[in-house]
């Protein structure tokens, strides 16, 4: 069975267009590069597959209803998906947790965290709530 296709997954047309994306610029351009050549990289791929998204976009962090902070995400996709890029030797549990966290306090069910700096590949976790 094909991960990316089944129904089963929430979004799952849109993940896997957000995936081969990401596929695409790691074959064009490795790893090595800052994060936010990646974010361009990725841009420029979406727009060419018709993904409406928001980059670098100021969400508020709420609690107990009241403003207390903004983050600064990479990708806010369809408005649907929030997509996080890191260019890091490899992905460890705690940028999971963000993610999951991030997704969560946004109202948000599904998000990927891409990672373009791992030697070789470029490590894709999807995070469901």
């Amino acid at each position: 069975m094909d991960y990316y296709n089944n129904d089963n997954y929430k979004y799952s047309d849109i993940t896997e267009k957000i995936i081969k994306s990401a596929i695409n610029v790691h074959t064009k351009l490795g790893c090595g590069f800052q994060e936010v050549i990646y974010q361009r990289a990725m841009q420029k791929e979406m727009i060419k597959i018709g993904l409406k998204f928001d980059r670098e976009l100021f969400m508020d962090i709420k609690y107990d209803d009241e403003v207390i902070g903004r983050r600064r995400v990479d990708f806010l996709v369809e408005d649907k998906i929030l997509v996080e890029l890191k260019a890091i030797e490899k992905l460890e549990n705690v940028h999971q947790v963000q993610l999951l966290n991030y997704i969560k306090i946004y109202n948000l069910e599904v998000g990927l965290l891409i990672n373009f700096g791992a030697i070789g590949k470029v490590e894709i976790k999807r995070m469901v709530l």
